[in-house]
């Protein structure tokens, strides 16, 4: 990343090295880990308990087949720095959440909750969504039942198969941010 200031005095940032392309592959013999190519890097991750499938629906716990693109970081600011990435950033709080409820118009969708309320949030007592890669799956458009809060976030330290995201170690996720962005794609099957 290269720092120019212009004739107004703000610095432009030019990003180099984005990514184009991260795959993501079952591993031989169990469907419920992976591996994530991008660039030179080779990690393993854990993907849903139900593999990955073409047809993904709402609870079945698998990791859907198919092309997407990241559309933000969501990061811990109470427990990490903002991490270097040339994808939008914004720090989670205790409101914020995934509407993960197919009946809900709000379906697959960041909202904001009450404390008194229930729902999928994004401030966990664990760390598995300090930091987490939102990405476009079952967007445009949304399709109720379809999936939804399908993610890249942290693994647990076992490596045990997720709810349908796609999950590695803080230190391969701080290396990928650094090089994720916008128009990387990210195809997973």
């Amino acid at each position: 990343m290269k720092n120019n200031v212009n004739s107004i005095g703000y610095t432009k940032i030019r990003h180099s090295g984005q990514l184009s392309t991260i795959r993501v592959k079952p591993a031989a013999g169990n469907p419920r880990r992976g591996w994530l190519t991008a660039g030179q890097l080779t990690i393993p991750v854990a993907l849903g308990r139900g593999g990955i499938l073409a047809n993904k629906r709402e609870g079945d716990g698998a990791t859907p087949r198919g092309s997407f693109r990241p559309q933000q970081l969501w990061w811990r600011g109470d427990r990490h720095s903002r991490p270097q990435t040339l994808l939008p950033a914004r720090t989670i709080t205790g409101a914020d959440a995934w509407c993960e409820d197919p009946s809900d118009r709000h379906y697959n969708q960041w909202i904001r909750l009450g404390s008194e309320q229930g729902g999928d949030r994004l401030r966990r007592a664990d760390h598995l969504y300090d930091f987490i890669i939102e990405i476009d799956h079952n967007t445009r458009p949304r399709i109720a039942g379809r999936g939804s809060a399908v993610f890249l976030h942290l693994a647990r330290d076992n490596f045990g198969p997720t709810a349908g995201c796609v999950s590695m170690r803080k230190s391969a996720m701080l290396q990928l941010l650094r090089r994720l962005g916008p128009r990387t794609r990210i195809i997973i099957g």
